[in-house]
């Protein structure tokens, strides 16, 4: 069967970790990323994403303020629905996602993390697991139709950038500090309009390495919840399984 894609190249502004290539389907070459679907993806059901130029958002959305008529929220929501559009590229999907992740995981943020030991090189790899992570998608319904081995975010950087079991855990803590700081929620609101929506996660009352994703507003969190849990820990298993490769 033909792969709803065969084959994404996209070129980035700066060079990834050519550790990347331990992830299959995944190739580096200086600023050039590689990727075979059919060996990369575990799951490809659709080809369409739901971008804004990150310059249209930055310019546009990342000043706009809370008000007491207007939660952040439904103004990304109405900001989406009036500058979305649809594109079958996923080269552009990752090259808006470079721009949202590199400005989400900036080294500004350190000193008010509060967490010992993280560096300006660990938010880098945040940045580059979440730009993988951008193919990955959830439909209105619920139903998550694209699955790549960085849905499991923090394994996957565990594999690729060789890291020890503490550090992962701060990774997945810096992660998920984006829904505890007020600010940076706030900001990871509207910088996601630019990747269609917001960003939601699989994790239930800890950080556990469930990963996440960017879903639609209103997409129903009951069905996305029994969806990640019938394939969560056979594909997880399956991306730590690359740390022997």
């Amino acid at each position: 069967m033909t792969p709803l894609i065969a084959r994404t190249t996209v070129e980035l502004p700066v060079e990834f970790d050519t550790r990347w290539s331990r992830i299959p389907g995944v190739t580096v070459e200086g600023r050039t990323i590689g990727i075979e679907s059919n060996e990369y993806f575990f799951r490809l059901e659709s080809r369409t994403w739901t971008v804004i130029s990150w310059e249209k958002v930055s310019d546009e959305l990342l000043p706009v303020d809370e008000t007491p008529g207007s939660a952040i929220e439904q103004t990304t929501l109405e900001y989406i629905a009036k500058n979305g559009r649809t594109t079958d590229d996923p080269a552009e999907v990752m090259r808006i996602a470079w721009d949202v992740y590199s400005f989400l995981f900036r080294a500004e943020h350190l000193p008010a993390l509060g967490l010992e030991g993280i560096t300006e090189t660990h938010l880098r790899m945040l940045a580059e697991v979440s730009v993988f992570t951008a193919l990955n998608k959830v439909e209105q319904d619920g139903r998550i139709t694209n699955v790549g081995p960085c849905w499991f975010f923090a394994d996957a950087a565990q594999v690729v950038f060789d890291l020890d079991e503490k550090t992962v855990g701060l990774l997945d803590e810096v992660y998920h500090g984006g829904w505890f700081n007020e600010n940076r929620r706030i900001e990871s609101v509207k910088a996601h309009a630019a990747l269609g929506g917001r960003l939601v996660h699989g994790c239930q009352s800890v950080p556990d390495r469930r990963g996440g994703a960017v879903a639609p507003y209103g997409t129903p969190m009951d069905r996305f919840r029994d969806e990640l849990a019938e394939f969560r820990d056979e594909w997880m298993t399956k991306v730590r399984s690359y740390r022997a490769v």
